[in-house]
């Protein structure tokens, strides 16, 4: 019910009237059954701006520390973060990881839809980097097929080290769907699941039209800080 009343009462016609949303092929999402939405991430509004433009309910991850925010602003983020369905991941533990992927998997086999940031966090730059496995991982093993997604200017609309977004129109764009169900027999085979995962990538990556680097997002992130305090 909260879902429901952020995304089409409170939430969503703000984002509607402020931002004004330009979405693109939001009908190739399956109408049912279970889908993985699969998006480059490029600001923490992206997770406020993919579900307006869903037309079905999504669950995705969102790092743990959301949750444990403490004071009036904790609890706010508590309430909208699970308000939309989100659930929590510590990104300090594979074994943690893996917890939340076998939700993903189980919303997946309820038939619902689940998303990921193949990345595995925002982009420190602006380009596409390498993707985790996990959403290859959860492909193979759910079966479900993967809907590319392209969040095409999030990193203009709230630069990097910007805490409230600028006013302008948001572009996200929807890819046809990717069937991986022929090597579902594989998903043991860290391989096939890497070659799943690339494929993913590259489909996000004509979507958006960005530069890829075949680096992890995240060790970017540490070289910067590295580099800095150097």
């Amino acid at each position: 019910m909260l879902y429901w009343l952020l995304r089409y009462v409170i939430v969503g016609p703000v984002v509607k009237l402020v931002f004004r949303p330009e979405v693109s092929g939001a009908h190739l999402v399956p109408v049912r059954g279970p889908v993985i939405i699969a998006a480059n991430h490029l600001s923490f509004l992206d997770s406020v701006f993919l579900p307006v433009a869903m037309r079905r309910r999504m669950t995705f991850p969102a790092k743990v520390e959301y949750f444990r925010m403490r004071g009036p602003l904790g609890v706010a983020a508590r309430l909208f973060f699970r308000g939309t369905g989100q659930i929590p991941i510590d990104r300090s533990s594979g074994r943690a990881a893996m917890a939340a992927l076998d939700m993903g998997t189980e919303i997946l086999r309820g038939g619902g839809v689940f998303g990921i940031y193949p990345e595995g966090t925002r982009s420190p730059d602006g380009r596409l980097h390498r993707g985790k496995t996990g959403v290859g991982r959860l492909a193979l093993m759910s079966g479900a097929p993967v809907v590319p997604v392209a969040l095409m200017n999030l990193d203009e609309i709230q630069p990097r080290g910007r805490f409230l977004p600028r006013i302008g129109r948001v572009r996200i764009r929807f890819g046809e769907p990717l069937d991986f169900s022929r090597y579902a027999h594989l998903a043991r085979d860290r391989h096939v699941v890497r070659a799943v995962t690339d494929e993913i990538m590259y489909e996000i990556m004509q979507l958006s039209g960005r530069e890829y680097v075949d680096v992890y997002a995240q060790r970017v992130k540490s070289t910067d800080v590295l580099s800095e305090a150097a």
